[in-house]
C-alpha cells in the first residue's frame, strides 16, 4: 500500500519532470527571445513553484484514491484529474516545443476548465483534496494571463 501511495503522489511529479526535460532547451533559448511583460517571473521561479504544485496534486490524488466514497464518484474525479494532467503536459509541448502561442492560449484555457472541474469533483469526494488544488488553479490562472500576454505581444 505504501508503494502504491508513493506512486500516486509521484505520478504528477514524473509528468512534470518529463515536461520540464522536453522544454528546458526552449526555455534557455527561444523563450528568452520573446517579448514578455515586465511582470513575467524570473525563470528560476517556475521550477520550484511547479514542483510544489505537482507534489500537492499527487497528495490530493492520493486522498481521492483512498477515500471511502462511491466508485462512480471516485472514477469521475480521477478521470478529470488525468485529463487535466494530460492538458498540463500538452500545454508545455504546444508552447515550448511547437512554439504555437495561439493554440497554447486555447489549450491553457481548456486546462483551467479541467482543473476547476477536477477541484469540484475532488471536493465532492473529500473536501481537503479539492482545497489542495486551489493553489494550482490560482497559478494556472496567472499562467493563462501570462500566456495571453505573450501571445498578444508576439503575434
Amino acid at each position: 500500500r505504501a508503494a502504491t501511495d508513493a506512486a500516486i503522489v509521484a505520478t504528477p511529479l514524473v509528468v512534470g519532470a518529463v515536461g520540464g526535460l522536453q522544454t528546458a532547451n526552449a526555455v534557455r533559448t527561444w523563450y528568452r527571445t520573446l517579448d514578455r511583460p515586465a511582470w513575467n517571473p524570473p525563470d528560476r521561479v517556475f521550477g520550484p513553484v511547479w514542483t510544489a504544485l505537482y507534489a500537492t496534486m499527487g497528495v490530493s490524488c492520493r486522498l481521492v484514491v483512498r477515500s471511502p466514497t462511491t466508485r462512480e464518484r471516485r472514477a469521475l474525479a480521477l478521470a478529470l484529474f488525468a485529463t487535466q494532467l494530460a492538458l498540463n503536459f500538452g500545454w508545455s509541448w504546444i508552447f515550448f516545443v511547437r512554439h504555437a502561442l495561439g493554440p497554447a492560449v486555447l489549450e491553457i484555457l481548456a486546462l483551467w476548465v479541467a482543473i476547476a472541474l477536477t477541484i469540484a469533483a475532488f471536493a465532492r469526494v473529500r473536501g481537503s483534496a479539492g482545497a489542495l488544488l486551489l493553489p494550482y488553479l490560482a497559478w494556472v490562472t496567472f499562467a493563462s494571463v501570462l500566456t495571453v500576454s505573450i501571445w498578444r505581444r508576439n503575434a
